[in-house]
């Protein structure tokens, strides 16, 4: 038997008797797929690690409280034993095969009926792994071919693009802070199998460049008005090039739904009967600040955070932020797209009791190689913006957690 390469086959658990011994780390790891397997699996150990007691709780498995003992595998269809008791594990492997049930032995490959491939997941679909050198079996070699695979197929260096009919739509992006490496598995994974990409200037561009030649990448900042204000026209781009059967994505920066305009653009495609996914990204409020060395609570310093928008000053007509209100928060506030309205924004924090010594962070291109942090107080960050040239965009970051964060020298710096 040893001289064979392993039979690879997908088994259908749902419902089915499985057994497990032994309630370690081995079963930590292995009980997750068992359990979303479907599985009517049975624990039979005197002791489980916390995870695993957890399951048993929540009423995901069935354990038993004890040794294992003859008959335990019984009308069981799969078992996974994985006892620190060499001779139990030896006579469980032989109640297995006396019954015909496909045996896992974690402490001996080379007595079990089968073996546990190296799995991963990507999108409905299981990748699994098992050597075919049934006499050099190298676990971290197939772990290392299935984490190469399943990244490959995550991230969209390995495009296995569906050859269905696939629904036409558009997905809404969020592409992160800016760093290529921080947009999402599923964004990745969607722009690979794009056919046409509808880019924000600040979303991730790197992976513009990576796209298949066949990709048509349209600049959501160059769309032709004519008689459509930008918005309009870049609704009127969603919905045409879906209505013609094309895979569209559109790729923001930040987080669709955090002044990202995304359920404008969600509305308009509803009213035309276009399918949308949205996928969340990673907010720049949050992240580029984590990216200087900020953290935007800590413990004794900060509570809450609040994120707001400074694309209109605060005495504008047009703003719907109680300015008032902010100033008396003791948290920290994180704004963004107000650079160039900062020294006005810092006036009516001040004028409304927020005192003028309070830490200000500037964070410009956060999360790319061009970031860089400027330090300032509410009383300067005016002055400091205009003598330091600090340019759009840029996260700017007031409260007492500037100071509790890294120095610019120390910060984390982008890969």
């Amino acid at each position: 038997m040893a001289e064979h390469p392993a039979y690879p086959v997908g088994l259908r658990l749902t419902g089915r008797r499985v057994v497990v011994l032994g309630g370690g780390q081995v079963a930590q790891r292995r009980l997750p797929a068992l359990i979303a397997a479907g599985g009517s699996i049975v624990l039979i150990s005197p002791e489980a690690t916390p995870s695993v007691e957890a399951m048993a709780d929540a009423g995901e498995i069935t354990w038993e409280r004890r040794r294992y003992a003859e008959g335990d595998l019984t009308d069981a269809w799969y078992a996974l034993i994985a006892t620190g008791d060499g001779e139990a594990n030896a006579r469980a492997s032989a109640e297995a095969e006396h019954h015909r049930v496909w045996c896992v032995r974690s402490d001996d490959a080379d007595q079990a009926t089968a073996w546990t491939p190296a799995t991963g997941h990507s999108e409905g679909v299981t990748v699994a792994v098992l050597t075919t050198d049934v006499k050099g079996r190298d676990p971290r070699h197939t772990a290392a071919i299935r984490d190469a695979v399943v990244e490959g197929l995550r991230d969209g260096t390995l495009v296995a693009r569906h050859h269905r009919t696939r629904t036409p739509g558009v997905a809404l992006v969020g592409g992160g802070p800016g760093d290529p490496d921080l947009i999402t598995v599923r964004g990745r994974r969607l722009l690979a199998e794009a056919d046409v990409v509808i880019a924000d200037r600040l979303g991730p561009r790197d992976l513009l460049a990576e796209l298949p030649p066949h990709v048509e990448v349209i600049d959501a900042a160059k769309i032709p008005y004519g008689r459509f204000m930008a918005q309009e026209a870049i609704n009127h781009a969603l919905i045409e090039h879906a209505r013609q059967g094309k895979a569209v994505v559109r790729l923001k920066g930040g987080d669709p739904y955090v002044f990202g305009r995304g359920m404008e653009e969600l509305h308009a495609l509803a009213e035309a009967g276009i399918a949308c996914t949205v996928v969340p990204g990673i907010s720049s409020s949050i992240s580029v600040p984590g990216a200087a060395g900020i953290p935007v609570t800590h413990r004794g310093v900060a509570h809450e955070f609040t994120v707001v928008s400074g694309h209109v000053a605060p005495d504008d007509e047009r703003s719907l932020v109680d300015w008032p209100s902010l100033a008396k928060l003791t948290g920290t506030l994180v704004v963004l797209m107000g650079v160039d309205k900062i020294g006005r924004i810092a006036e009516a924090l001040v004028a409304h009791g927020r005192s003028p010594e309070t830490p200000v962070a500037l964070v410009q291109e956060g999360t790319t190689a061009a970031q860089r942090r400027v330090d300032a107080t509410l009383a300067t960050v005016g002055e400091t913006v205009r003598a330091e040239g600090v340019k759009p965009p840029a996260v700017i970051v007031i409260g007492e957690v500037v100071n509790v964060g890294l120095p610019a020298a120390r910060a984390p710096q982008p890969s």
